[in-house]
């Protein structure tokens, strides 16, 4: 009795396994040309590879808003782009707030596409003695390396340093400058 209710729910699920795996086909009603009586040619776009098409366009994207970099004493060529956004950190800090996590999400997407390789500069604010600014940069520019780490890009591709207050964005005296001052800022390397 077992035997034969096991042998029947067996073939039940296996022609519902067998029904549902069936699709439908569908039917392409094509309206008549301006051509008389001649049909209509169904003509399918080509197929790209929707996702690698996405991935090379946006790589061609990120190469063209690169700009060639001159820093005074360094002779290596280095590139910029503004699709690389900087981050900024709170006074005396260098962990990475929950809006720079964001910002440092969409600068690994754009730096998972393209192999190369990169610089993250630590900066800070002119307040603090120079020793003590360097040390904090390097953190800072480390918090960064970490995290992009974290999201899956190689840590031999990124190279660390610091500026200290060597390098301000805004040169003035007030929290507003000193605000735009402590950040990470990315420069590309090597194309």
């Amino acid at each position: 009795m077992i035997n034969k209710r096991f042998i029947i729910l067996v073939v039940i699920v296996s022609v519902g396994l067998m029904i549902s795996g069936c699709s439908k086909k569908t039917v392409v009603k094509m309206e008549p040309s301006n051509k008389g009586s001649e049909q209509s040619e169904i003509r399918q776009a080509p197929r790209t590879g929707g996702e690698e098409t996405k991935r090379e366009d946006a790589k061609k994207e990120f190469e063209k808003s690169l700009v060639t970099q001159k820093t005074p004493g360094n002779e290596a060529e280095i590139f910029e782009s503004k699709m690389l956004r900087d981050i900024h950190f709170d006074y005396d800090k260098y962990d990475i707030r929950l809006g720079d996590a964001e910002i440092l999400r969409q600068n690994a997407a754009l730096l998972a596409k393209n192999a190369l390789k990169f610089q993250v500069e630590g900066h800070c604010d002119e307040r603090g003695t120079n020793e003590y600014n360097l040390a904090l940069g390097e953190r800072r520019a480390n918090s960064v390396k970490n995290y992009l780490t974290s999201l899956g890009i190689e840590a031999s591709r990124i190279v660390t340093i610091s500026y200290g207050e060597e390098r301000p964005l805004d040169p003035k005296q007030d929290e507003e400058a000193w605000a735009k001052n402590r950040r990470a800022h990315f420069v590309i390397l090597s194309k």
